[in-house]
């Protein structure tokens, strides 16, 4: 959104198609994703002009406090992906399916999918390779968009040991452009590439006709997305090593809150200027009253 005298000019709306057609190789502009999980970070970010809002299962552990992101509910989901949605963003908003809500039949995929769907995502997203066609499948044949998530899918953590880098080797590299293949035969409108090598990512990216999303997958995807507080600097429990920093806003509001409690207890805030006062009159009136205030 910019602004020019007392005109202001919104930013068109993203809309999935639009994603879709964001081929780097077609010289289309790279896509800029980032987390938010509440109305004020989704006024931030569609005030940058991100492409995409993702309100990712991140949310376990950068906002709820879990260890890692199989805490996290479909109900959870539907909550942040509503507070996000409330502010209309430019952006397009995408919802996070969370663990086990599409390990289940079909029919209970689509209905968690609605769900997310009707809480104010434009389009849903989904872990997994191969072997998740079938409920992409589904979800498509509701009208509902999929965007696909291969490499290192978080959800998986236990089955892959832990958050390590996916694809290291020629065999599994090529498993992960057949998975890439399938996800958008299967009707993906766009992919995120998680935790693999450079060349395994470009491989898979000049091997489909949708777009490539990477986080820790190197530069030749057609996007990037971060987790907001980790371009932030809003938290410092972990830093991966595809992270970069932008500000320190950790730092910067520990400090703040730090000052404010020093005014606090020094007795320099509030101030007479922070402080409301009655008109002279009624101040001179509560003066002359000494009595019981009486009940």
């Amino acid at each position: 959104m910019s602004v020019s005298g007392s005109t202001t000019t919104r930013k068109a709306a993203v809309t999935v198609p639009a994603v879709q057609a964001r081929k780097a190789r077609n010289n289309g502009e790279r896509l800029v994703m980032v987390t938010a999980y509440d109305a004020p970070s989704a006024r931030i970010a569609d005030e940058a002009g991100v492409d995409m809002i993702l309100v990712g299962d991140s949310l376990a552990m950068v906002v709820l406090g879990y260890e890692d992101t199989l805490q996290v509910t479909v109900a959870d989901m539907a909550h942040h992906i509503a507070a996000v949605a409330r502010t209309q963003p430019a952006a397009l908003i995408v919802g996070d399916l969370p663990w086990m809500s599409y390990h289940v039949s079909p029919s209970e995929t689509v209905q968690n999918a609605a769900q997310l769907i009707r809480a104010g995502a434009q389009c849903v997203k989904l872990e997994g390779g191969v072997k998740r066609v079938g409920m992409i499948e589904a979800i498509v044949n509701a009208e509902i968009p999929a965007m696909g998530h291969i490499g290192l899918t978080p959800q998986s953590m236990h089955a892959m040991g832990g958050f390590k880098v996916q694809g290291k080797n020629s065999q599994a590299a090529l498993q992960l452009v057949a998975d890439a293949k399938a996800l958008q035969h299967a009707g993906c409108f766009a992919l995120v590439l998680e935790g693999i090598p450079s060349e395994v990512a470009s491989l898979i990216t000049n091997s489909v006709d949708i777009p490539t999303i990477g986080i820790g997958a190197g530069k030749d995807c057609d996007g990037q997305v971060l987790v907001s507080h980790d371009l932030l600097g809003i938290q410092d429990r972990m830093l991966p090593k595809f992270v970069r920093r932008y500000a320190d806003v950790k730092s910067i509001s520990v400090a703040a809150i730090s000052e404010f409690a020093a005014d606090v207890r020094s007795g320099e805030f509030p101030s007479p200027a922070e402080s409301y006062q009655l008109e002279s009159s009624e101040a001179e009136a509560i003066a002359l009253y000494s009595g019981p205030i009486a009940h």
